[in-house]
């Protein structure tokens, strides 16, 4: 069913529905299995549920939330109202610049997958007693997962893709929350990546195999130990966010934040897609949607220092574009029109259009960087990914993640 149909299906079988689901003879058809990519060249496993159980699930998500919200740690970001991951982010820094630079990582190994289902269902039923709602749960988390046209059984894990998944996962995950505040331990979590600071290297590993005693016996959750280990901020990464010494005189041990490399390298990359040369899109198409992909990124790591690597990334990406006008240009004598027209003389512009020099080189040459200018380039829609970050954290050097 797609998802415009579902109102009109509501209107028909709205009582039906809910004499199944209260007489327990509603079940969770099989959902769908979707792989999609991860920033680590693997692939990660969505577990996509049919129009009507998103709408129950939804539904019951949204009732169990205020049972829920208000016992959640605070050092807990993920998938909760009014928390996100600049909060995260922003208070692990502020953990490293007081002292606490001794980090104990801990990875869970493919947590969506691993949730023991008897356990999670325990810990729902301390504060769920409505039978209903628990036996519908049940079922969607028992539900089969067709992958390539085979239903797999499921016997644990909760399913990525689906509405009530989150809120599952910080339910399973606040009983871990609940122990580390009990051993008044300084935390960030988000989601299933946490992370512990301490003052030392001895604290840190201790209270690391501690939490990795609980996960495996309360929880029966597995570790990846090639992930997990004790880290200096210099080694340190979190939601895409990495720290660097700060060079500020008289300030010594304090950190500032910056973007992970290989955050830089997928940016750069998908960048070069939307600029391919072959690509069959017109220049407002183009500029278009090379804005949509770099305000999404600049405003999330609106917070790190990228100050120079932007300034550095915008002069590429307008030779880029220039590539690709050199090349929409075509034959010779439009070439050499289009560059009259522009204010080259006419010596100058049958000698560039004849050019024997690949695109990319003329690209980078003078004829084209005083000819598609930047003014010009701003006047068609175009916006320097500098002024972009600018605009939108213009106070940056006065933000509580900048300040030591």
């Amino acid at each position: 069913m797609n998802t415009n149909q579902l109102e009109q299906y509501l209107k028909e079988n709205r009582e039906k529905l809910m004499v199944e689901i209260g007489s327990g003879n509603y079940h969770a058809p099989p959902i769908r299995g979707k792989e999609i990519p991860k920033n680590n060249g693997k692939k990660r496993l969505l577990g996509i549920p049919t129009v009507i159980d998103r709408m129950l699930q939804q539904a019951t998500a949204r009732v169990l939330m205020n049972h829920y919200e208000f016992l959640f740690s605070e050092y807990s970001y993920g998938f909760r109202p009014l928390h996100n991951q600049h909060q995260a982010v922003g208070k692990s820094l502020n953990y490293i610049n007081s002292g606490y630079q001794y980090i104990a990582e801990i990875d869970l190994k493919g947590f969506f997958d691993e949730v023991d289902h008897c356990i999670l269902l325990q810990i729902l039923y301390r504060k769920i007693k409505c039978k209903d709602t628990m036996r519908l749960i049940r079922r969607w988390l028992r539900a089969p997962i067709l992958i390539e046209g085979k239903l797999v059984k499921r016997r644990k894990g909760v399913p990525q893709g689906s509405p009530i998944s989150p809120l599952l996962s910080n339910i399973m995950l606040h009983e871990l929350d609940t122990y580390m505040e009990s051993k008044g331990l300084r935390f960030v979590r988000y989601a299933d990546d946490f992370s512990i600071y301490c003052k030392s290297k001895q604290e840190a590993r201790k209270q690391g195999n501690d939490i990795y005693l609980f996960l495996k016996n309360k929880l029966k959750l597995p570790i990846n130990k090639q992930k997990s280990g004790i880290r200096r901020p210099k080694d340190f990464s979190i939601l895409g966010y990495s720290f660097v010494p700060t060079y500020e005189k008289g300030i010594k041990g304090k950190y500032q934040l910056v973007v992970e490399s290989n955050r830089w390298k997928t940016f750069r990359q998908k960048l070069k897609e939307l600029t391919r040369k072959t690509s069959p899109v017109s220049f407002d198409q183009r500029i278009h949607e090379l804005k949509q992909a770099y305000s999404g990124w600049i405003n999330y790591f609106k917070y790190a220092s990228i100050h120079g690597k932007l300034k550095t990334l915008d002069g590429w990406l307008r030779n880029r574009i220039r590539y690709c006008i050199w090349t929409d240009w075509k034959k010779p004598e439009r070439k050499r029109k289009n560059l009259i027209r522009l204010g080259v003389n006419h010596d100058d512009a049958y000698a560039w259009s004849r050019s024997r020099k690949g695109g990319w080189a003329i690209a980078q040459s003078p004829i084209m960087g005083t000819t598609i200018t930047i003014d010009r380039l701003i006047k068609r829609g175009y916006q320097p990914m500098l002024d972009h970050y600018i605009q939108i954290h213009p106070n940056y050097k006065n933000s509580i993640f900048h300040s030591v």
